[in-house]
């Protein structure tokens, strides 16, 4: 009889259609991979059996293969929502150390300033050390929100033009209610510089043009920090207008107010020229800079996650890792679009975004479920169809067995 061969047929059809079902639940399922039914045909073996006279004995539902093709992009405008753009998987960890695997992208900060996703499960990154260069190390990503330590000011960079005819200022250089008499020096250039504890100072340069009788190619140099007098030196420059010496200004400085005392800051005047046109300030950079808090993060398409500070400062602070796998469909399905590594899939192959086939990061986005609505409808009807085929065998040899029945 074929009422078994029709009811694996009809229990194929119904596995089918709640895996079709489950894909049309999981439409908007950020980062969900659909699944296909696979069927495998079902014989009754026998080793006496003659070739070619076998009857089928139905269907089998061989499981259900996920596809893990790439799903469209959403923009979202979130920094911490993150898609990936082709191959890898986020490595996720929880509070135990054991690794899960995603594609949803959507993290946010916990209250110790962890990057977790819905589940609380840590972003797996490698950080970066105090001047921004990516260590070696992968472990829970952490976005520090205290306070940045200050850096104090030891260079000063000016790209200046001094005007070669200009003409000779007051060497007495007086000081009225302690600012410099504007008789005193031809030009000034003024910026800030900070301490040890991130205090700004006021740094102040007057440039007073010797006699150009007898020098006609020097300027003295005062420098003022907070309105005192730090150093007093004489620069020269060559007959074509180029800088000659000396090669730096160099002061020891002692702030006050409890920060660092003996401060050293190195002035390059290197780059200025002396040409027959007006005093211009080309450049001016110091390398030190207050506290401050973080601001926002940057994440590039390598991953690299950039901290932004409300002293205008940036750097990185670490960068995420991807995983990938020799078979895809070895992998585990966990649930809340999660995976886990199994002997199938081989070890994870951890490493950055963009590298070793890996797929590029998108900050700000989350990749959509890659369920096709339209095919799925589609398949729905075919397994239907299916279905309704396989109980219409069951009613034809239900007719067949009530005709034998009433022989006589």
């Amino acid at each position: 009889m074929s009422f078994n061969t029709a009811l694996s047929g009809i229990r194929a059809a119904s596995g089918d259609l709640g895996i079709i079902g489950n894909n049309i639940a999981n439409a908007n399922t950020t980062g969900f991979k659909g699944s296909r039914a696979e069927f495998g045909d079902v014989y009754a073996a026998s080793m006496m059996g003659a070739p070619g006279t076998a009857i089928g004995q139905g269907v089998r539902l061989r499981g259900a293969a996920q596809h893990f093709g790439q799903g469209n992009i959403s923009f979202t405008g979130n920094a911490l929502d993150i898609a990936i753009n082709g191959q890898g998987f986020f490595q996720l960890s929880d509070a135990s150390g054991a690794s899960v695997y995603s594609r949803a992208g959507n993290f946010h900060l916990d209250r110790d300033g962890y990057v977790v996703n819905s589940d609380g499960l840590f972003l797996m990154a490698r950080a970066a050390d105090q001047n921004g260069a990516i260590t070696g190390g992968i472990g829970p990503m952490r976005i520090d929100t205290s306070y940045a330590q200050p850096n104090p000011t030891s260079a000063l960079n000016a790209n200046l033009n001094f005007d070669a005819r200009s003409g000779e200022t007051d060497s007495s250089w007086a000081l009225i209610g302690g600012v410099p008499d504007p008789a005193g020096y031809n030009s000034t250039t003024t910026t800030s510089v900070y301490d040890s504890q991130g205090n700004p100072h006021d740094i102040t340069l007057y440039y007073s043009k010797q006699d150009p009788a007898t020098n006609p190619n020097s300027w003295t140099v005062r420098t003022m920090i907070d309105g005192a007098v730090q150093d007093t030196t004489t620069i020269v420059f060559n007959d074509d207008g180029s800088y000659s010496s000396p090669a730096t200004i160099n002061l020891s400085w002692n702030p006050g107010g409890g920060a660092t005392p003996g401060q050293a800051i190195t002035i390059d005047l290197s780059k200025s020229t002396q040409y027959g046109s007006d005093f211009a300030v080309n450049s001016i950079y110091q390398d030190g800079f207050s506290t401050g808090q973080i601001l926002g993060v940057d994440i590039d398409q390598e991953g690299t996650i950039f901290a932004r500070y409300t002293n205008g400062q940036s750097r990185s602070i670490g960068q995420m890792v991807l995983a990938n796998f020799a078979n895809e469909q070895g992998l585990q399905p966990l649930g809340d679009t999660a995976w886990a590594d199994t002997n199938a899939s081989g070890p994870p192959i951890v490493g950055a975004p963009g590298t070793s086939g890996l797929g590029s990061i998108q900050s700000g986005a989350l990749e959509e479920s890659n369920v096709d609505l339209t095919e799925q409808l589609v398949k729905m009807i075919v397994a239907q169809r299916n279905f309704q085929a396989n109980a219409q065998t069951i009613q034809t040899e239900d007719t067949v067995t009530q005709t034998i029945i009433n022989l006589r």
